[in-house]
Parts: structure tokens; C-alpha cells; sequence
């Protein structure tokens, strides 16, 4: 079967399409013939070596997570009468990117109400985003400020916090991305790749700060944006797109009274929240989270996609379609 491999650790040049051996499902498996594949920023940190903590992958390897398409097969303890059906789910250590791939038994069966590319570009993110949303604080009334806004799960936050009745404060890079953060329900719109971006965010909340921030942006601008938390209130460093996860001061955290989450608090293997793929996966046909697609690109360009994340260059979510 044909599939995208990193073949090195590097730059989106070592993303090669190849013949590799079609994989066979194990006990508790399905094997899917993929359709669409999701695409994430992380997957560009995970292909030049970073977050070697969290992720155990090493070259040659077929990436990409979260994908949708028609079971196969499945391996035993898995139902037959999975066969045949269209579902949506996690690959089993990546692999996604390729013409068939291993899931977990949890795949959710994709509803008729929902289109794939759309169960999938809401799968991976929205799973986060609803773990967010669990964690956070009440929003109704709250000032929320979220950053990277126009990503595709900046996207999702912002349709969340809109919904709860929150006064969103979007911030993003450039006019075109937080126009599209208005249309998803943005109160206020920062631009943030203008000095002194964080006096905008006082300014808009009375001097107070921001009560609950969603940080998708990482490094600098997520270091500034802890800064613009409200004493009491609440902060999660959860995005690593500028190099690295927001630098805080646990001590002044503790000082202000700042609750902080981070990345190991949104584990999809984590204790800490109940949300579930088929959680994910209803709230989508009800209207309550819905994806933003730019861009789509097959197999044999999925270097390009991966460019296009880390240039910035998206406008929500970039899917891999693997076929019609």
C-alpha cells in the first residue's frame, strides 16, 4: 500500500510517499481503509525530533493521528458487524497517512448528519477542545481571551466560549485570521504580532485581565499572554506552535492564584476529563462544534501541508485526503 514516511527526523523534506506493508489488525483493532486523515501542528514538531517525551516515534514511520474511512477488518474481540462501517478515530502509534491504517476499537461510527472530512477535522481538536471546556471554569460572563484563534482549534474554543456566553477576546496573526475568529463569534480581535498586543488585552477587560485564557500559541507570545491573566483566574498552556509550550512562574502563579493547566492535563489517555470520541462526535451533529477546512492535500503532498502549518499559512483546519 502507498503511504507518506518520515524517513529522518528533518524539515518537511523527509516526508517521502512509499510502498510499505499493509498492516494487520491486533486484538482490539480495526483496520481502515482511510478516506480523510487528519493533519496537526504537533505532527511538524513530532517529524524534526521535538517532544520526544511525550511521543515514542523514531524514523521510518508513517505519521498523522486522528483518521476516518471504512473498517476492513477488525482483529479479535472486536465485532464483526464493524465491517463495512464508516468510522472516525485514532490511529494506533500515527500511521494515519497511509492508504490503510490501524484504529482503536473506540472509533465512533460517523453519524449520517456528518460528512467525513468534517467528523475528522473535529475529531482530534474537538476532543481537546471539549476537554478545555470540562476544565475550565464556568464561561458564562467571563472574559475568555483565546490565542491562535483562527487555528483549528482556536476555532472550535471560540465557538465554545461563544455558545457558553462568554465575552470572547480572539487573538491571531493578521486581519484575515481574526475576521475569521469574528465569524465564529469573537467579541474582540487583537492582533498580536503588534507590539505590545497584551495592552489591548487590558484595555478590552477594564485593566482586570483576562478571566480565563485558552493559550494555543506557545512560547513568547503564550509567556505574554499568562501575563494578561486576571488574579483568580484560570490559564492553559496547551499550544506549542512557536517552539514550545508558555513559560510561566509557578510562583507567581501560586501568588495570584492562578490555576494553570497544561499538555498532560489533555492526554487523550488522561484520567482527568470524562470526554469521549463519540462525546466528540455528537456535539458535532448538534451543531455545537463545527471545523473550519482550508486546505486539503493527497498523499503525495503531505510535505506541503505540513509547510503550510508551520509558515502559518492556514486558515483552520489542513486534512489529508487519502481517497474519494
Amino acid at each position: 500500500m502507498r503511504a507518506a514516511v518520515v524517513t529522518a527526523f528533518g524539515g518537511p523534506e523527509v516526508i517521502e510517499t512509499q510502498d510499505v506493508p499493509e498492516p494487520e489488525p491486533a486484538a482490539g483493532q480495526l483496520l481502515v481503509e482511510v478516506g480523510i486523515a487528519d493533519l496537526i501542528f504537533v505532527e511538524t514538531a513530532i517529524r524534526r525530533g521535538q517532544h520526544g517525551q511525550f511521543f515514542d516515534v523514531r524514523p521510518p514511520y508513517v505519521p498523522g493521528s486522528n483518521l476516518g474511512g471504512r473498517v476492513r477488518a477488525v482483529g479479535p474481540g472486536v465485532a464483526a458487524d464493524r465491517i463495512g462501517t464508516t468510522v472516525v478515530g485514532r490511529g494506533v502509534g500515527f500511521g494515519a497517512h497511509a492508504e490503510l491504517a490501524l484504529a482503536t476499537s473506540d472509533a465512533v461510527e460517523v453519524p449520517p448528519e456528518l460528512d467525513l472530512p468534517t467528523a475528522v477535522a473535529v475529531y482530534g481538536d474537538g476532543f481537546t477542545a471539549l476537554m478545555l471546556e470540562e476544565l475550565a471554569p464556568p464561561m458564562a460572563g467571563q472574559n475568555v481571551l483565546i490565542t491562535a484563534s483562527a487555528g483549528g482549534m482556536g476555532l472550535l474554543l471560540i465557538q465554545l466560549a461563544h455558545r457558553a456566553g462568554a465575552r470572547v477576546i480572539a487573538a491571531a496573526r493578521g486581519q484575515e485570521k481574526l475576521e475569521l475568529s469574528r465569524a465564529q463569534g469573537a467579541d474582540v480581535l487583537i492582533d498580536y504580532s503588534l507590539p505590545g498586543w497584551e495592552k489591548s488585552v487590558l484595555e478590552a477587560t477594564s485593566g482586570r485581565g483576562a478571566d480565563i485564557v485558552f493559550e494555543g500559541a506557545g512560547g513568547e507570545l503564550g509567556a505574554t499572554a499568562f501575563g494578561v491573566v486576571a488574579d483568580g483566574g484560570w490559564f492553559s498552556a496547551h499550544g506549542a506552535p512557536s517552539g514550545g509550550f508558555a513559560a510561566y512562574d509557578p510562583a507567581e502563579a501560586e501568588r495570584r492564584g492562578i490555576t494553570v493547566k497544561g499538555i498532560m492535563d489533555l492526554r487523550a489517555d488522561s484520567t482527568t476529563t470524562s470526554v469521549t470520541g463519540a462525546d466528540v462526535i455528537a456535539r458535532a451533529a448538534a451543531g455545537d462544534l463545527r471545523p473550519v477546512i482550508d486546505r486539503y492535500y493527497d498523499l503525495d503532498h503531505v510535505a506541503d501541508g505540513h509547510r503550510a502549518l508551520e509558515n502559518r499559512t492556514l486558515r483552520g483546519k489542513a486534512l489529508i485526503r487519502v481517497r474519494d
